[in-house]
C-alpha cells in the first residue's frame, strides 16, 4: 500500500464517522433547532435535504472574521444566524458541532488534495 493511499484510506474513515456523527447531531440538535419557533428560520437556506445539519455545523465551526464577513455579504441568507443559534445551544451543541464539521469536511478536503496531486502526477 502507498502512502497515498493510506491516507485515502484513513481519510475515508474518519469521513464515515463524520457521517454517522453529522446523522446523530442532525436528530439531536437540529431537530430542536427547527422546532423553536425562533431558530426555524434562522438555519439558513437548505439547498437540499440535510443542508440546514452543514449550516449549522458550519456556523460554530467558522472563525469570527469570516463569519462577519459572510454576514456582511448579499449572500447572507444562505447562511445561518450564528447568534441566535448560540443563544438557543448548549455547549455540548456547539463542541458536537465541531465535532461534525471537522470529521466530514476535513477528510473531504484531504481527498481533494489526493486527487489533484495524482492527476498532477506527483503521488501514486
Amino acid at each position: 500500500m502507498t502512502t497515498s493511499s493510506m491516507i485515502g484510506a484513513f481519510s475515508f474513515s474518519i469521513m464515515f464517522v463524520g457521517l454517522i456523527l453529522f446523522v446523530i447531531f442532525g436528530q439531536v440538535t437540529v431537530r430542536k433547532l427547527r422546532k423553536n419557533p425562533d431558530t426555524k428560520r434562522a438555519l439558513g437556506m437548505e439547498l437540499y435535504s440535510g443542508y440546514d445539519i452543514f449550516n449549522v455545523a458550519g456556523v460554530f465551526s467558522t472563525p469570527k472574521w469570516i463569519r462577519t464577513r459572510l454576514e456582511a455579504s448579499p449572500l447572507s441568507s444562505l447562511y445561518a444566524n450564528h447568534d441566535l443559534l448560540f443563544k438557543h445551544t448548549t455547549r455540548f451543541d456547539r463542541v458536537f458541532a465541531r465535532m461534525v464539521w471537522i470529521c466530514t469536511m476535513g477528510p473531504a478536503f484531504i481527498l481533494l488534495i489526493l486527487v489533484v496531486l495524482s492527476a498532477l502526477g506527483i503521488t501514486e
